[in-house]
């Protein structure tokens, strides 16, 4: 468990290391929890599939650290980028 307003820093670390290491994490969202693994491990993402019982054809989330980082895995144009950006909540 980490602490949502006091993170250690020992922690995350533990956290990152296990992530690279191919294991999976869950964490917390505004309907319960997700299951996460870094982008592109497979294994992982078959085990995904079979604890929550998907279909090959499931769309997953991308999860990124703030919203400009979006640019690094997708072609947006400005208009609809900001259409996005004004539609998604949070900072």
């Amino acid at each position: 468990d980490i602490h949502p307003e006091n993170p250690q820093p020992r922690l995350i670390a533990q956290v990152v290391d296990a992530l690279r290491d191919g294991a999976l994490i869950a964490y917390p969202t505004s309907s319960g929890y997700a299951l996460g693994a870094t982008l592109g491990n497979a294994e992982a993402k078959e085990r995904i599939i079979r604890i929550r019982k998907l279909d090959a054809k499931h769309d997953f989330t991308l999860v990124c650290a703030d919203f400009a980082q979006l640019s690094q895995f997708v072609i947006v144009s400005n208009p609809v980028f900001r259409l996005v950006k004004n539609a998604t909540p949070g900072p």
